[in-house]
């Protein structure tokens, strides 16, 4: 994942030196800076919040949608059965 074109700006953070080291480490093997490690990880960790609140979002209107269909069925059927002319065999 690339990082997004967007404006940069540039900011002081602090983070634990086995951190500090790790990113250097993986800025060397793909060959780019511990800025754009760093900012990596945070866009992935924002990709992954999005995609479970989509999937939560998408397990909740399924849900609805359920209720509703079984709803507007049973209204159906008794709409049908009021509005139909039962004859009985005798």
């Amino acid at each position: 994942m690339a990082i997004r074109a967007a404006r940069m700006r540039k900011v002081t953070i602090t983070l634990p030196e086995d951190l500090v080291a790790y990113a250097d480490r993986r800025a060397a093997e793909l060959g780019t800076n511990r800025s754009q490690v760093i900012g990596q990880a945070i866009a992935t960790l924002m990709l992954s919040e999005e995609e479970t609140l989509a999937a939560e979002g998408y397990q909740f209107y399924a849900a609805e949608a359920e209720a509703f269909a079984t709803a507007g069925g049973v209204a159906a059927a008794e709409a049908i059965v009021a509005s139909t002319e039962w004859a009985i065999a005798e």
